[in-house]
C-alpha cells in the first residue's frame, strides 16, 4: 500500500474543499437486498455450514468474499490440561476443514448479552498441515458499536460479538469458548454463556484489480471518452512530455460504488482509489479560509478510498448517516492481531467490514478511518471523508466524534511510529476542518455506556482513547501512552 500512496501524487487535485455548513438529516437505516442470507438457513445473514468439509462454493460469491457461520457445540471438558482440572465445560468446535478464510470471530444472538469468559482459536494454514497454537480472541463486550437508541442499534439485526482476529489464509479451524467461574472457589460453577454462539469465518475475497496503466498517444490526441484519467507512478513522478497526452480510461461503477465515491467528488475524481495529499498551503486554499483568518488546519494526508481497499458497497446500507459536527477523535486498536503485512491491510479491512456488517449486523464498517502499521490512512465508514459521518466505534460517544482504528493489537506491543504519525496527520486535518484544537478539551454528552450514564456531561481530550469513554482495554496500553505525542504533533501540524 505504500506504493499506492506514492502513485496518488498524479491524481487530479480537488478544485475546492468546502467546509460542512449544515449536516444532512440523520438517515434511517435501509437494508439493501444483500442483507438477505447468503445461503438458505435461519439466523444471521451469513453462509450456513451444517457439515464440513464444504463443497466448492459459487465462484461469484467467492469473488466478493464470503462468511461461513458455524453453530458452536457443547464441549464435554476443556480440550487440554492448560485450562486446569475442574474447569466448567464450554462450547466450541473440534478441528475441522472449512472453505478458505482469513479472519475469525464469535457472535451471539443478543447484542445486550455479555460474554464472560475466554475465546480461543487455532487455525490451519491453507494448503498445508500446519496448525497454529491457541490464539486469544478479545471478547470485546459491546464497547465498539452503535449508540443505544440509535437507528442502527435498534434495527433488530445487531448481535453480540467478539473482536475479529486476523489469522491469514487458512482452511482449518478449532475453537473453544470457556465461561468465567461464577465463584473463584468453585470453578465448576460458571457464568452462563450467551445463547446462539456461532463461529464466523470470513474470506475477504481478492484485492481490487490495479488501475490500468495510462497509455500515451502522439499529438494530435484523439478525443477522450467520458470517464476518469488513469493515474500511475509514471505520470506521478515523470510527467509526460508536452507531445503526449494520457488516454482517459472509462470505468463502470455500480450505483452503490458511485454514491460512495461521489461524496468525495471535490477531493478526487469519481472512482478514484486514492485521495491525494495536499501541502498545508494547498489545504488552506482548498478550505476557503477567510482573508486574515488564522487557518488552524493541517495538510491533508493521502487517503486510500473505499474503492482503493476494495469495499463491496452492496454490503452496507444505501443511505449515509451524519451528525452535526466533529468535536473529538477517539483512537482505537482493531484488536485483530499484528500478524499482517501492509500489503495485506486492504484484505484485513475487507474482512473487518464484512464481519461488522454480515456477522455483527451493523450498517457499515464501524470506524470512520483506519491506519495500518506502515502509516497508510484509509477511508472507513462511507459518507465522505470531510463530513461528520456517524460511526459505530465508541458506545455512548459516537455523536459528533470520529473513530480511528489502528490495525493491530497494542496492549503489549508498541505501535509503529509511522502509525502514530498517521494519526497525528489525520487528526490535524480532519479536526481542523471543524475548528477543533488537538491539544484542547471538549465536553461531550454520553449516550450511555458502562462508564458514563446517558445524559452525563463529560470533559475529555479532543484526541481521546476509547477507554476514556468506556471501561475497556482499547486502544491498548502501549498505543494509549502515545496519544500525548499525537496531540502535540497534530496541533503543531495545524500551526498552533
Amino acid at each position: 500500500m505504500r506504493a499506492l500512496l506514492v502513485t496518488s501524487v498524479g491524481v487530479t487535485c480537488a478544485a475546492a474543499l468546502t467546509l460542512p455548513l449544515a449536516a444532512p438529516a440523520l438517515s434511517a437505516p435501509v437494508r439493501p437486498p444483500s442483507q438477505a442470507a447468503e445461503s438458505p438457513g435461519s439466523g444471521p445473514p451469513s453462509v450456513r455450514a451444517a457439515e464440513l468439509p464444504v463443497a466448492a462454493s459459487r465462484a461469484a460469491t467467492e469473488a466478493a468474499g464470503s462468511t461461513q457461520s458455524l453453530p458452536l457445540e457443547p464441549l464435554a471438558a476443556p480440550s487440554d490440561r492448560s485450562m486446569g482440572a475442574g474447569a466448567a465445560a464450554g462450547q466450541g468446535l473440534e478441528r475441522r476443514t472449512a472453505r478458505p478464510f482469513s479472519l475469525v470471530g464469535v457472535v451471539w444472538d443478543d447484542a445486550d448479552a455479555e460474554l464472560h469468559g475466554t475465546v480461543q482459536v487455532r487455525t490451519r494454514a491453507a494448503r498445508s498441515a500446519d496448525w497454529s497454537g491457541w490464539q486469544d480472541v478479545e471478547t470485546h463486550n459491546a464497547e465498539h458499536t452503535a449508540d443505544l437508541g440509535s437507528d442502527e442499534r435498534s434495527s433488530g439485526s445487531v448481535r453480540g460479538a467478539t473482536a475479529p482476529l486476523w489469522v491469514g489464509d487458512s482452511d482449518g479451524v478449532e475453537v473453544r469458548v470457556l465461561p468465567e467461574a461464577a465463584d473463584p472457589q468453585n470453578r465448576s460453577a460458571a457464568v452462563p454463556l450467551p445463547e446462539g454462539l456461532r463461529l464466523e469465518l470470513v474470506d475477504p475475497g481478492p484485492d481490487p484489480a490495479p488501475e490500468p496503466a495510462a497509455e500515451t498517444a502522439p499529438e494530435p490526441a484523439r478525443a477522450a471518452p467520458v470517464g476518469r484519467t488513469a493515474t500511475t507512478a509514471a505520470f506521478a513522478l515523470n510527467p509526460a512530455p508536452p507531445t503526449t497526452t494520457p488516454v482517459v480510461v472509462p470505468e463502470v461503477l455500480t450505483a452503490e460504488s458511485e454514491a460512495a465515491s461521489a461524496v468525495n467528488a471535490e477531493l478526487a475524481p469519481l472512482g478514484a482509489s486514492v485521495i491525494p495529499a495536499l501541502t498545508k498551503a494547498e489545504t488552506e486554499e482548498a478550505a476557503n479560509v477567510a482573508a486574515g483568518a488564522k487557518p488552524y488546519i493541517g495538510p491533508r494526508p493521502g487517503i486510500v478510498t473505499r474503492k482503493g481497499w476494495g469495499a463491496d458497497e452492496k454490503l452496507r446500507e444505501r443511505q449515509f448517516a451524519y451528525t452535526k459536527t466533529v468535536k473529538a477523535a477517539f483512537v482505537h486498536h482493531s484488536a485483530t492481531g499484528n500478524n499482517y503485512t501492509c500489503k495485506q491491510a486492504p484484505s484485513v479491512l475487507r474482512s473487518i467490514y464484512r464481519y461488522h456488517v454480515k456477522s455483527s449486523g451493523w450498517r457499515d464498517f464501524g470506524y470512520n478511518f483506519a491506519v495500518d502499521k506502515c502509516g497508510n490512512i484509509y477511508e472507513g465508514r462511507a459518507g465522505g471523508v470531510t463530513k461528520a459521518v456517524l460511526g459505530a466505534h465508541t458506545l455512548g460517544f459516537n455523536t459528533n466524534t470520529m473513530g480511528i482504528a489502528v490495525l493491530g493489537s497494542y496492549s503489549s506491543t508498541n505501535p509503529p511510529a509511522a502509525a502514530v504519525t498517521a494519526v497525528s496527520k489525520l487528526t490535524a486535518w480532519k479536526l481542523g476542518l471543524f475548528g477543533a484544537n488537538p491539544k484542547g478539551k471538549v465536553t461531550l454528552t454520553s449516550g450511555g455506556s458502562n462508564k458514563y450514564k446517558a445524559g452525563a456531561k463529560v470533559k475529555m481530550n479532543v484526541i481521546s482513547g476509547h477507554r476514556d469513554g468506556f471501561a475497556t482495554e482499547c486502544p491498548g496500553a502501549r498505543l494509549y501512552k502515545k496519544l500525548g505525542k499525537a496531540r502535540t504533533s497534530s496541533a503543531k501540524l495545524q500551526g498552533r
